[in-house]
């Protein structure tokens, strides 16, 4: 894309929108930043001296933001069917995100993971071993540190990994990953993708480029995944928690092994991982999967693996109080998330759950609690549809709370010795924070007041 010259506005005065002017601004673009729900000087305000030049919008997107410039670049949390945006296409002017800006101004080669859930793990993990073997490497992404911000700073040699979200690759075009990775495609963000079909399709994006020397790493065990398969050009390399594949990765017992031809080679044990539950011998298989196809040797990266601990947010493990263990999911914002932080605990369970409402099924989540949650702690938008799936499979003992704090403190009041109390929501924090981390923190800070 020529840069020089072109009028570009950027939409979103957030993180990534400040990276993707400064990425414009040192290519010599016009730019300009438009923010529809901040005033003039608070945008002034995130912007360095050295971007004093930028023009700035704000208040309605009028029809002269659409005459006067060429390319949209959006942020992630810019739903791409807005008006402005359609409009904006209709008059024949191009819309990328900040993802795709980012990926056409870097260097270097670049391995892009998604899926519903796992993707923060697995790309932190890929990028400690990237950061045990390259020079250069980089950590991007929804992980939350933007590609914008850092695209200028790679080289030819630079090894990046990118946990890519379905949001960003709606409007993804030459986005194009050595090596992609989906862990799993399940319902989530219906609410604005409207359907199972689009959701996958946006996921499966990351592939789109890919030719057949490259690589893409999917979950054997997920039936939209294998399905999906049949239509790539790429290589394709499984991982399976359930299978003995005779090509790529598998969990036998509690050794991850890996097969090429029928011939198995076992690389190390569950136990000695610092992450625990199946699902993150998952992650980890599709970390191996992806960094063996990036050229890491195998001893790197399985020493890296059983050194690496739990993120952030992902059932991370918060304290021991009376012999209670309290666990922050926060990052558990979807109900396939929620069954899987349940399913990797060996201890009765009080469940904290609930948030932001985006139109998904809590059947199956419900299923899952049955003999493993002793009672159920619920806030948020969807409070009542939770309780109600719950109560259809006669998970009945349930308390509705009105904050995140009275959760904590009724979690506790319940608890017993040899108890879990688990943060997992299954739901977005969008009703009642600014985000899963916002949410997260404040429960351990609620867990730590107990002390």
């Amino acid at each position: 894309m020529e840069f020089k010259g072109k009028k570009f506005i950027v939409v979103g005065a957030g993180i990534s929108g400040i990276g993707a002017v400064r990425l414009l601004v040192n290519r010599d673009a016009i730019v300009t930043l438009y923010d529809g729900k901040l005033d003039e000087e608070t945008i002034k305000g995130k912007l360095d001296s050295d971007l004093a030049n930028v023009n700035i919008s704000t208040g309605e997107f009028s029809k002269d933001l659409i005459d006067n410039n060429d390319v949209m670049v959006i942020s992630p949390g810019v739903p791409i069917d807005k008006d402005f945006i359609i409009d904006f296409k209709n008059a024949g002017k191009e819309v990328i995100g900040e993802v795709e800006l980012a990926y056409l101004c870097a260097k270097g080669r670049l391995i892009a993971i998604t899926g519903t859930n796992g993707k923060t793990t697995t790309t932190a993990l890929v990028g400690e071993i990237l950061a045990n073997y390259f020079k250069s490497s980089f950590v991007v992404g929804n992980i939350g540190n933007a590609y914008t911000l850092e695209a200028d700073k790679m080289t030819d040699d630079t090894v990046t990994v990118a946990e890519i979200s379905s949001f960003q690759m709606e409007s993804a075009k030459e986005f194009h990953p050595a090596v992609s990775c989906v862990l799993n495609v399940t319902p989530d963000h219906l609410d604005r993708h409207k359907t199972m079909e689009n959701y996958t399709a946006c996921k499966m994006m990351v592939t789109k480029n890919q030719t057949e020397d490259e690589v893409c790493v999917l979950n054997y065990e997920d039936d939209i995944l294998r399905e999906e398969a049949k239509k790539l050009k790429c290589k394709i390399t499984y991982f399976s928690s359930k299978s003995i594949l005779s090509d790529g990765f598998y969990l036998d017992g509690k050794n991850i092994v890996k097969s090429v031809e029928g011939k198995s080679e076992v690389l190390l044990s569950t136990d000695d991982m610092k992450i625990v539950g199946v699902h993150n011998a998952e992650n980890a298989m599709a970390a191996i999967a992806v960094s063996d196809a990036i050229g890491v040797p195998m001893d790197i990266i399985v020493e890296t693996v059983k050194n690496f601990k739990a993120v952030a947010h992902r059932i991370e493990y918060v304290d021991t109080i009376n012999d209670v263990v309290y666990y922050n999911d926060s990052k558990g914002t979807n109900p396939d998330a929620t069954i899987k932080a349940v399913e990797a605990m060996d201890k009765p369970i009080i469940l904290i759950a609930g948030g932001y409402d985006k139109h998904v099924s809590f059947a199956d989540m419900a299923k899952v609690l049955v003999g493993r949650v002793k009672k159920l702690v619920l806030l948020g938008e969807t409070k009542h549809d939770i309780e109600a799936e719950a109560k259809k499979v006669g998970v009945d003992d349930i308390v509705m709370v009105s904050s995140l704090e009275e959760a904590v403190k009724v979690s506790s009041e319940s608890a017993t010795a040899g108890d879990v109390v688990l943060l997992s929501p299954a739901c977005a924090s969008w009703d009642m924070f600014k985000s899963y981390t916002q949410r997260g923190d404040l429960f351990k800070e609620y867990v730590n007041k107990l002390k």
